[in-house]
């Protein structure tokens, strides 16, 4: 119900300073109305425009957490007299020998192990044969019902299917521009690191207020602790994993044990697919090197057993409670991730994850859609606006 006009006039007359009040207040609403749909277009156009230029945001990205992950470091070096412009050079430099000892002990192996996967498919075959007969009679009858009950014969259809590329050509089309990307990556992590200190200080004395200085201080210096405690206790975790499935392998006489701890260090990054993907890759191996099915199971079931222990006990007894993770959170951030960036960003979903909930959790989560529906904005009732004056926001 509206009020008659010369009601609103005499309002007006008798307190203008309310009206002015409650102008503002009305304008500072439609501004957070204007800044809440401007950020929710930007919220479902980034994931959009991340996988666009995955060329140029997946680098950095990367390269940003891995120089997060490295400033403890650095700060280590700085506090014993290292210039930051050096100290940078020799984080990187620490970051670029981990990066090709895990290249050298994976890489290489896992090519001669493909190359050899074709001449292995008969011994395959001849493993799981036991398996494959207790199945066939059950599909020699399914293919029997189905072909006494068929009324027509099918038309047979041609499909085309592209033969994909060779490896050498692939690795010349795309090497390019992957040195491109990694040059990239270290040259960030580099300028990163080397500005760091005189950053982190300009962006604190250039607050206005004491209390926002401080809360951007406590903000970097949690981030950078997470990240860093995160990584750091997971690779280590990940580390000794890797050293033990190796062990195990090699006891048992399957070749390159250096290759199978590496690749289970390496996918143990990724919560919950790294490890299924690490047990089947283990079984594809005892498969093509042991003709007993039992002796070829060893390999899988000896690392799905040492996961169980990882998981439940060694991991969450290291890593705590201060670095737990909600598993909605993180299932939700590797599908998004991995449907951006592919396996680099199913690796980086669950830092990126910690970096984000660790900015919320210390500087307080926005409250723009509170500001703006608080008061009576969606309820079906009559605000009474001539009878208070409306708070200034």
């Amino acid at each position: 119900m509206e009020l008659p006009t010369h009601e609103i006039a005499e309002d007006v007359d008798a307190d203008p300073e309310a009206t002015l009040a409650a102008g503002g207040y009305h304008r500072d609403r439609l501004l957070a109305s204007i800044a809440l749909t401007l950020g929710l277009g930007l919220l479902i156009a980034l994931p959009f425009a991340l996988r666009a230029g995955a060329e140029f945001f997946l680098p950095v990205t990367a390269a940003l957490v891995v120089a997060i992950a490295l400033v403890p470091l650095l700060e280590w070096l700085e506090r014993r007299g290292v210039p930051s412009g050096l100290a940078a050079f020799f984080c990187l430099v620490f970051f670029i020998g981990i990066a090709n000892v895990a290249v050298a002990a994976i890489i290489v192996p896992a090519s001669e192990w493909v190359a050899l996967l074709p001449q292995r498919i008969g011994m395959i075959r001849t493993t799981v044969r036991p398996l494959v007969n207790v199945y066939a009679s059950l599909n020699r009858s399914i293919g029997e019902l189905a072909n006494s009950i068929a009324l027509s014969k099918a038309h047979p259809h041609t499909v085309a299917i592209e033969t994909p590329n060779s490896l050498l050509a692939l690795l010349t089309t795309s090497a390019p521009f992957a040195i491109i990307q990694i040059l990239f990556a270290m040259l960030v992590i580099y300028f990163f690191l080397a500005g760091w200190t005189r950053a982190r200080r300009y962006s604190i004395t250039s607050r206005s207020t004491f209390t926002s200085a401080m809360t951007l201080a406590r903000v970097i210096q949690e981030v950078v602790d997470a990240t860093s405690s995160y990584i750091a206790t997971i690779t280590v975790i990940n580390v000794a994993l890797g050293c033990i499935v190796a062990g195990a392998v090699y006891v048992i006489g399957l070749p390159t044990p250096l290759m199978w701890g590496g690749l289970v260090a390496l996918l143990n990054y990724v919560p919950y697919l790294g490890p299924i993907a690490a047990a089947l890759l283990l079984a594809l191996g005892g498969l093509m090197m042991f003709a007993d099915p039992w002796t070829a199971t060893l390999p899988p079931l000896i690392f799905i057993g040492l996961h169980l222990v990882e998981a439940n006990v060694v991991t969450p007894t290291i890593v705590g409670r201060r670095l737990t993770i909600n598993p909605l959170l993180i299932l939700v951030a590797l599908s998004f991730w991995s449907w951006v960036w592919g396996t680099v960003g199913a690796v980086l979903a669950v830092p990126l994850l910690l970096i984000v909930h660790t900015v919320l959790a210390t500087a307080g989560r926005p409250d723009i859609a509170g500001f703006l529906f608080e008061r009576g904005t969606l309820s079906t009732g009559r605000r009474k606006d001539r009878d208070r004056t409306p708070p200034v926001a």
